[in-house]
């Protein structure tokens, strides 16, 4: 898995400007496409989505780049919080990771058992007896 370098950068008030940030995060070598942004937008107001498009887009093995770290949280609790969210995300990737790998695995032996003749598809409910006398009461048999 390769690593990504994904940047956050906020700034509270619609006047002030996120060109400062944005450079900072360039030097760090965050590529621009990685770079989510939320302007006007108090670091006390938790409803932030360009947070949580960056949150979002955090992957096993990828790094959350801040210029500051004031510009992702306010507060010991809002840290903990999206401390808490990346780990989420993180787990949560793993287990779809790992739901993908075993369906990959399920068709790769599936394949081999009907290769080798050992997979005829879900067998019937009823006996060939059962059947037969399925067909007889209803007058087809």
């Amino acid at each position: 898995m390769s690593e990504t370098l994904i940047g956050y950068a906020r700034c509270s008030t619609d006047a002030q400007d996120l060109t400062a940030q944005r450079d900072r995060l360039h030097e760090l070598g965050v590529a621009e496409e990685c770079i989510y942004l939320d302007q006007g937008l108090t670091g006390t107001n938790r409803k932030r989505p360009g947070l949580d498009q960056a949150l979002a887009a955090v992957r096993a093995g990828d790094t959350l780049v801040v210029p500051k770290l004031d510009r992702l949280a306010r507060s010991v609790p809002d840290a903990r919080a999206i401390g808490d969210d990346l780990v989420f995300n993180i787990l949560a990737t793993f287990a779809e990771f790992e739901v993908d790998l075993l369906r990959m695995r399920t068709r790769e032996g599936m394949a081999v058992a009907r290769a080798k003749g050992k997979l005829r598809g879900k067998q019937p409910k009823l006996s060939a007896r059962q059947q037969r006398e399925l067909a007889r009461m209803a007058g087809t048999g």
